[in-house]
Order: C-alpha cells, then structure tokens, then sequence
C-alpha cells in the first residue's frame, strides 16, 4: 500500500523526465529545459506555501532555492540537493523513448531515472509532505535544485557558492547523490533477494581535475621526418600515461568498506589480496575498484590538420581523478612520467572532498534504512566520481552521497547512470521517499 508521499514523489520524478533539460556542455545547444523544471518544481513547493528562490545567471541555466525552518535552532542545517540537467542520449539505442518516463515490468525508464531526477522529484514530494503535515525538522533544511552538474557546475552550485553563499548560511552537512543504493553484502544471494543488503554512502569524492599535454617540435614537409616530431613526442608522453599504474592508496572511506564487506564475505583485502578478493564481488568490484588509486587518462589528441605538413605542436587532453590529499604527489608523477617530451598544462582543478565517516548523520541514515529494511548496513565507500558536493565543500559543508534505493541483488544502479535505458524500480523510488522522509525529519 502506497501513501500519498510515495505516490507524488513516482508522479514529480516521471514529470521532470518529461523534460528534457540536457546538457550537452556547449552553451548554443542547450535549451531552457533546466530553467522549466526549476519553475516546475516552484510551483509545486507554492501548492503548499513553501516559498522558493530561481536563480537564472544565464537563460535557461535556473537553479531554485528553498529553506524549510528546523526546531532546533542551534542545529547546523542540512543542505539537500539534487541537480536538474541531464546528460545527452542517442534515441536509437533507447528500448523505450527517454523522456517518455515510461514504465515497464515494475520498471520507470528515461534519462534522469537515476541521475538524478530520482532524488529530485523525492525530495520534492518529501518537502510537500512536511508542510501538508505540519511536521518540523530538527535541523533547517535547505532544499535545491541545480542546473549544470554534468558540466562541472559553473551555472549552478559553482555559481551559487560564488555569487550567492548567503542562501546556505549556517549550513553543516549536505547529502545529495551517488549513494545509498543497495549492493549484496552477503556471499550467494542470488537474484531472488536473500540475504543482507549494504547500502553505499559516499564519504569521500575523488577529485578531478583536467590538463593537457603540449608537445612542440620543429615544422616541416612530411616527406623530410626529422624523427623527433611534435606528434611522435606526444605519442610518447601519451604512451608512458596510459601505460603507468598508479599506487593504491588505502583512504578511510575504502578501509570503512573493507571492513564490512571483510566481515561479511570473510575476506582478508590484505595488501597482496586486496584486488583479487574485490573480483569476487561481481559488479561491486566495478565501484570499488576504480577508488583505490589515482587515475590520469588520455582522451581527447589533436596534431596536425594536413597529412604532408609536419606540425609544431600537438596536444593530448586528459582527464585525472585524484584521492584525497594527492594533489601535489600526482603533479609530481605525471610531470616525472611525461619527461621532457611535452608540457604539463593544467585546467580545472577540484581536489577530492572528504567528510568524517563517523558523523552523528551516518546513525541517522543506519536508523532510516533500518525501519525499512532491518537487516541492511550503510557502508562508507569512496566515489570515483565527484558531484556537486565539491563546490559546497569550499563553504565548508560536508557532503554525502545518500539516495536510498532498494533493489534486487543483480541490479547495478551504478551502470544505470548515463546510460541507454536507464532505469529504476518503481518500487525503490517508493523505498526512497519513505526512507528520505525519515533522514530529513530526524536529522
């Protein structure tokens, strides 16, 4: 038996779907659709007299605002925030339109099911749900809804952090994506269901950061090589990067996922193991595994423009992924890995986010979880990716990756995100306004 919280938070998130707010990360090819799911959920929270801030730096890139006043004034807020845009989709590899927000086999397919239009509408509903109740928080909750995440931010949490700090005032802790899906903790569950489920919480993020290698050399006919080129340097220095395997670093938040996952399966993770037992977590393995080091990877190579003319110069774009406190080490290594064959030009750099794993706000979602699945354990893990928490760490809040959804043992929500037909369960978007409503009220 659904309620009426778990129904409009179902009916908010096939609505915001239904828009298409995509972020292609090239500004004459992005519409105003983040800018009309921003109105639409203003116009839900005024349904209920919950007043509301639209920032728009730019048209079509709006991002809304709201503050629900908590009982404990003393209490930190608690910022909660899910972004608006999407990424792109190539419709013919869609089984099911991905805006359509269909559902089938207990299924609702489109593109922002789990990233994130999931917490969006949820935390929609959840907010409508404490003012039609009349219920109080413990804590100030700020509610918002951004634009740009998938572009790193600039027009939305970037700019806000920026321009408008004012509208997180007092806030201590954030909790937003990519989090709080379930994932086997026991060993044969099988696709039925069995055994204890742990529920992932991101405590830290990988930073990431961009650079990009510049190789020069003397131009010339292509008939007359001097066997030292520009393009055969960056070949070089593009070789030595993507060949080089960076050192595991054991953080806290991997030792935190360890532990249990050690316990449960009655694995060691000893040094010499460590990579050989996460194997034997089926896709779990894919989340954890892309934590445990740095990563720097080539992605994008550009060098001459005509095929008989030597160039001066060519030039490799990487993407870095880095742990918390590498910074300066893997400027080092990868500068020390290039040589002399090119340039180390770094871009835009976000260092990884780290919140305590042992915050007061972990037993509150352990206690959340609990009602609704007593046997489930919230584990600390490290994303691999980075959110929209990094901007809000440089207010000084702490930010969690929490939304909780319950799902069959051989569900990987993880693969769901920017992909073909992606996809949740109707019944773990119910899980998670139940759940949601209790982390936010308790606090």
């Amino acid at each position: 038996m659904t309620g009426e919280l778990e129904n409009e938070a179902l009916q908010f998130v096939r609505d915001l779907i239904r828009i298409d707010s995509v972020n292609t990360g090239v500004a004459d090819t992005i519409g105003d659709g983040e800018t009309r799911a921003a109105r639409y959920v203003r116009e839900r929270l005024a349904e209920v007299g919950i007043d509301s801030e639209l920032i728009e730096p730019t048209p079509g890139r709006g991002s809304l605002v709201a503050r629900l006043q908590g009982s404990d004034p003393d209490a930190g807020a608690l910022l909660v925030h899910a972004h608006l845009d999407v990424v792109p989709v190539a419709k013919d590899d869609w089984t099911h339109p991905p805006f359509g927000a269909e559902i089938h086999d207990g299924y609702l397919y489109g593109r922002g099911a789990v990233d994130m239009k999931d917490f969006a509408g949820t935390i929609l509903a959840v907010a409508r749900h404490y003012a039609r109740e009349g219920i109080v928080p413990r804590r100030d909750l700020v509610f918002a809804f951004l634009a740009d995440e998938e572009s790193g931010g600039v027009w939305g949490a970037d700019w806000l952090v920026r321009h408008r700090p004012d509208l997180f005032d007092g806030v201590t802790e954030a909790l937003s994506e990519v989090g709080g899906f379930s994932v086997p903790l026991d060993v044969d569950q099988g696709s039925a269901g069995g055994g204890r489920r742990a529920y992932l919480v991101a405590t830290t993020e990988k930073g990431v950061a961009g650079a990009t290698l510049v190789a020069r050399g003397r131009a010339g006919h292509g008939s007359r090589p001097t066997g030292d080129t520009a393009v055969v340097r960056l070949a070089r220095a593009v070789a030595a990067i993507g060949s080089h395997r960076f050192p595991v670093q054991r953080t806290a938040a991997l030792e935190g996922f360890l532990r249990e996952f050690g316990a449960a399966r009655g694995l060691a993770f000893t040094e010499t193991s460590l990579e050989e037992d996460l194997a034997t977590l089926g896709f779990v393995d894919t989340i954890v595994g892309a934590s445990l080091r740095n990563t720097v990877t080539p992605t994008v190579l550009r060098g001459g423009e005509k095929v008989n003319v030597i160039p001066a110069e060519a030039s490799a774009l990487l993407d870095i992924r880095l742990l918390p406190g590498q910074d300066d080490a893997l400027r080092s290594e990868l500068r020390e890995l290039v040589g002399d064959d090119a340039d180390v030009v770094e871009g835009r750099w976000w260092s990884a986010t780290e919140a305590p794993a042992d915050a007061a706000l972990l037993a509150v979602l352990q206690a959340a979880v609990s009602a609704e699945d007593d046997s489930g354990v919230v584990v600390p893990y490290l994303l691999p990716a980075s959110t929209d928490n990094k901007h809000f760490a440089r207010l000084g809040i702490h930010g969690y990756g929490f939304v909780p959804l319950r799902v069959d043992p051989d569900f990987d929500v993880f693969a769901q995100f920017h992909a073909a037909d992606e996809r949740v369960p109707v019944s773990a978007l119910y899980f998670c306004a139940r759940v949601t409503e209790r982390i936010l009220r308790s606090a």
